[in-house]
């Protein structure tokens, strides 16, 4: 999506030369395994890190401190078929069978997940976000292919900067959009060091709905069914 039309790319914009993981270190995958007690003070502030660390594990550092944490979640239905479309173009670089469908929804329903059970991680944010939301800023992926501009200003006012011109915001959403990344060479080639994970499996299609091509009626009822009672009286939704 180029929401403003045409855009010169700006030469001193990072994303030109480098995977967009690259600029935003890896806790699990990079500082904490490289050496389980980093110092993270040589780091030039404002420091920014990603993670798939469910909340209850993170360090205390972490969650005691002014940090502020940024949480994107999506459709269950919907992460369910970009992780398996992730991790089989994987397995299949590799020279390995795909893995197939009946097992990895089996797989995911049962909770067995590279970060734990996805309906768990996704409550434990949820509900830190509700008693602090001045520490966590709770989002929805729908939300923000719907209106990408709302939700862009929610984040900036979160983390305390603050568009002031609506031309920002336009240049940000572009920066950022699925379709510039997909497209840029440094994104179509290499892998990242730490898992070796090629740079092109990291975008797809970033469609809302995608399950709809993919599961079956049968899978879309079990799922559903065990969403609604693992967010039972949370406030917490997707719709269908």
């Amino acid at each position: 999506m180029n929401p403003i039309g045409c855009m010169n790319d700006d030469n001193n914009d990072p994303l030109l030369k480098r995977h967009p993981n690259e600029l935003m270190p890896s806790l699990e995958f990079q500082l904490f395994k490289e050496n389980p007690n980093p110092d993270l003070s040589y780091m030039p502030s404002p420091r920014l890190f990603r993670t798939h660390v469910p909340y209850p594990m993170l360090p205390e550092s972490v969650k005691n401190s002014t940090c502020k944490i940024v949480y994107i979640t999506r459709h269950p239905k919907d992460t369910f078929v970009s992780l398996w479309h992730f991790l089989n173009s994987l397995v299949t670089t590799h020279g390995n069978d795909p893995w197939p469908m009946n097992e990895a929804f089996d797989s995911f329903c049962r909770g067995v997940h590279a970060f734990g059970p996805f309906h768990d991680h996704v409550l434990s944010y949820w509900k830190e976000s509700i008693k602090r939301p001045e520490k966590i800023l709770f989002l929805r992926y729908e939300d923000m292919k719907k209106d990408p501009k709302v939700e862009s200003r929610r984040m900036a006012c979160f983390l305390g900067r603050p568009f002031e011109k609506e031309e920002e915001v336009d240049k940000v959403l572009w920066r950022c959009s699925l379709e510039r990344l997909k497209n840029r060479e440094v994104n179509k080639h290499g892998a990242d060091p730490w898992l070796g994970f090629e740079y092109k499996f990291y975008f797809r299609r970033g469609s809302v709905g995608d399950w709809k091509n993919n599961m079956s009626n049968e899978m879309k009822e079990k799922l559903d069914h065990i969403t609604a009672m693992k967010f039972e009286g949370s406030g917490l939704g997707f719709g269908n």
